[in-house]
């Protein structure tokens, strides 16, 4: 274990920093973890870039940057009755470990849930004293693999609120992290097709690899309604389901256009503060429209797919840093050159 705590904070916007911290003691009802592996999200960009994600969640004070991430337990305090069953534990602010909607409200109120501890050594409470979710990964399922279940957790939580089943057409906007969960997340859901869509051939040629069934190009010029139709076109049919992954006003009026009468249009992308829709054709078709929110109970099932093989997020890793490199892992990822930059805590122990 490491005698150091060298931490990545964010004091402000553009102002990131590796900085050493104390290492704190677990008290009662607490467990000490050994950070293994961070992923980086567009949302910690955005932290880095703009101090804020929206006028909801703005950096207010130096904060810990990275809720992608799988650890070890190193220590546990008075009151941890089962640490055998921590092994490894995952940080999830969209746990149920009482009752969801206080779940639910806990997660989506609270002022830290950006700040998961991407350094070596951190305190959190233990499974009994918090309704945060924290569950081990089996042998087969590596730290990396780990630290990829919260994005893949949102994949998942979309299928689900777009009630998607077996023998949908679906469309996917964006061949981010994000929409190649959501495609993953679809085709272990039964999908017949899964059409993705971005602007980045690149992109679409990286989603046909990891499994889409059809891939898209939106060419400058076009209109949303002309895509629409590629997509019925590509599909044999409209989608069924449609889930927005971009943030981009033009892939949410895509979506309204393309989705077929009484589907299901869930979005997740977080763009304008503000978006128009074309309401003419989404009360005509009859189309819901769902937000999509992060995830909640679905912890275990993401790393029982990755653990049976039925979903594989391995690929999705293009890049991969030390904790020293933070900076250039934060540069890498905001250039957009790889799918999932992936910083290793783990090599910076000292032995």
């Amino acid at each position: 274990m490491s005698d150091t705590n060298l931490s990545a904070v964010l004091f402000k916007a553009k102002d990131l920093q590796l900085v050493e911290r104390p290492i704190c003691e677990p008290g009662k009802g607490e467990v000490q973890l050994c950070m293994q592996k961070v992923g980086i999200c567009g949302s910690d960009v955005h932290y880095w870039q703009e101090g804020r994600i929206g006028d909801r969640f703005v950096v207010q004070a130096p904060m810990l940057l990275g809720h992608e991430c799988s650890a070890t337990v190193t220590k546990v305090g008075d009151g941890v009755t089962h640490p055998k069953s921590v092994t490894v534990w995952l940080s999830s602010p969209m746990a149920c470990a009482g009752n969801a909607m206080h779940a639910r409200l806990a997660a989506t109120t609270c002022a830290r849930m950006f700040s998961s501890w991407p350094r070596p050594l951190t305190v959190v409470p233990s499974p009994d004293t918090t309704c945060m979710e924290r569950t081990s990964l089996p042998d087969n399922v590596s730290f990396e693999e780990g630290a990829l279940i919260e994005p893949l957790s949102v994949g998942l939580h979309a299928c689900r609120r777009a009630r998607l089943s077996m023998g949908h057409r679906v469309l996917v906007c964006g061949a981010g992290p994000i929409g190649l969960c959501a495609m993953l997340s679809a085709k272990a859901f039964g999908a017949a097709a899964v059409c993705v869509t971005d602007i980045d051939s690149g992109r679409l040629e990286f989603a046909k690899k990891l499994g889409a069934s059809h891939t898209l190009l939106i060419e400058k010029g076009q209109t949303e309604e002309q895509v629409a139709a590629k997509v019925a076109e590509t599909l044999g049919a409209a989608p069924d389901r449609t889930i927005e992954c971009s943030g981009a006003q033009f892939s949410v009026n895509l979506g309204v256009y393309a989705t077929k009468p009484g589907g299901v249009f869930v979005i997740v992308g977080h763009g304008p503060s503000k978006v128009e829709f074309p309401v003419v054709s989404l009360v005509a078709k009859e189309i819901a429209i769902l937000g999509s929110f992060r995830y909640i109970n679905t912890w275990q099932t993401a790393i029982d797919m990755i653990s049976c093989g039925k979903i594989n997020v391995a690929p999705l890793v293009t890049h991969r840093f030390t904790l020293e490199d933070t900076l250039a892992a934060f540069e890498t990822a905001r250039s957009g050159v790889g799918v999932k930059v992936m910083i290793d805590c783990a090599k910076h122990e000292k032995k």
